[in-house]
């Protein structure tokens, strides 16, 4: 079946809930793909921020076969000896204590929220449970979680949404002050809004916000679903604001592309999921867990998170170089690989001058170029789309 044939078969076939590209990927290497016609893309987008060891990494492809030949699935009402390595790797390297593990980051966000109501109701505070959430923030597309989500675009035409969310305006303090009440169970919010148009938390904020959750008995909820697993130079970004949370959810880049969600917690709330309260029938597979330990061993004994922190830097300063030349940028932001443009224009017509020219990048906000490539994304490559952009916005400007 050639290119045309695939697509117009997709078209009649797959429900329509994407904007897709017309390009069929076949293969992929490290931060480089090829389509069916053979032709190469270097990739800052991985998968939307998924695909962190690069594509068709051999040692999670060989961990994935390995555990294969062995044991695809028992359920969770046995142990299985590569789910708890994992969990054991993720608690021995966060501020957690428990894991739960599911298929999605809209799952373990799902799963944060029913933890933060679950508390205050064993408790026998059956009137603790609104959750207050950030303007502009995106939690996933599920009841619960397009509910907490403070973007009207993507919540609207699933109305009436669920009861209990409130929003605020992201990094403002005195805002969520007066919104946290005696009826909060919990605060929800991303580091680094990456759908929102990659703004980062201040680190005063987000030190008041522990510290109001602290006197208030709320519970803080960092989704780090995107920012985790050394998107930002760190294995998880809280690190960075030296704040830890009381549950944190991660997806995405733990299985390098496999679906895997987990919610993270302290011993303390997570005293509430107890026998029944909450499940996952594909939750935290043999196959899966066994790949994402993979993962995360590859990132420690690669050096994954000091290559990230040094080529987003470099990154960075050579997108800051593209501002000083053109007007059209406003601004850069972001952290580690996790970096994004302002433009004072469109830009979606620049992502697909730069398809036309074999680079693969992101938009989000309409005007915000995002670029969240493989963490292995090397400076070479780097360079070229710092080139071909510097090119594209010269004949955007004439």
């Amino acid at each position: 079946m050639d290119e045309n044939t695939l697509i117009e078969t997709a078209k009649r076939v797959i429900a329509n809930t994407y904007k897709r590209f017309p390009i069929v990927f076949e293969s992929g290497q490290g931060a480089v793909l090829k389509d069916v016609t053979g032709r190469q893309y270097i990739d800052f987008v991985a998968g939307i921020a998924v695909c962190s060891l690069g594509h068709a990494n051999e040692g999670v492809a060989a961990a994935l076969a390995d555990q294969a030949k062995k044991l695809f699935h028992v359920s969770n009402l046995f142990y299985t000896i590569p789910q708890v390595a994992l969990a054991e790797w993720l608690t021995a390297h966060s501020f957690a204590d428990r894991v739960f593990f599911c298929n999605s980051g809209a799952e373990a966000n799902e799963a944060a929220i029913k933890l933060a109501r679950k508390n205050f109701f064993d408790k026998g505070n059956f009137d603790r449970w609104r959750i207050v959430s950030m303007e502009q923030s995106f939690h996933g597309r599920t009841y619960a979680t397009l509910s907490a989500t403070g973007q009207k675009k993507v919540r609207e035409g699933f109305e009436p949404i669920l009861e209990g969310f409130d929003f605020v305006p992201f990094n403002d303090i005195e805002a969520l002050k007066r919104r946290v009440s005696e009826k909060t169970c919990a605060v929800l919010l991303e580091l680094v809004q990456g759908e929102g148009g990659v703004l980062c938390a201040s680190p005063d904020y987000i030190e008041a916000v522990r510290r109001l959750c602290d006197e208030t008995g709320t519970i803080l909820i960092f989704d780090e679903i995107q920012t985790g697993m050394g998107r930002t130079g760190k294995l998880f970004c809280y690190e960075h604001y030296h704040v830890t949370p009381d549950i944190m959810t991660l997806a995405k880049a733990l299985g390098n592309g496999l679906p895997i969600g987990a919610m993270l917690a302290t011993e303390d709330i997570c005293r509430a999921f107890t026998p029944g309260s909450h499940a996952s029938t594909f939750g935290g597979t043999p196959v899966i867990t066994a790949a994402a330990l993979e993962v995360v061993r590859q990132m420690e004994r690669e050096n994954i998170l000091d290559s990230c922190r040094e080529t987003g830097n470099y990154f960075k300063s050579r997108l800051e170089w593209l501002k000083g030349r053109h007007e059209i940028i406003e601004d850069v932001r972001g952290i580690g690989l996790m970096l994004g443009m302002r433009l004072k224009t469109a830009g979606t017509p620049i992502v697909e001058m730069c398809m036309e020219r074999g680079y693969l990048i992101n938009c989000t906000q309409e005007n915000i170029l995002r670029f969240i490539p493989p963490l292995v994304i090397t400076r070479d490559q780097v360079d070229g789309l710092i080139e071909t952009l510097d090119d594209i916005f010269s004949q955007v400007n004439q």
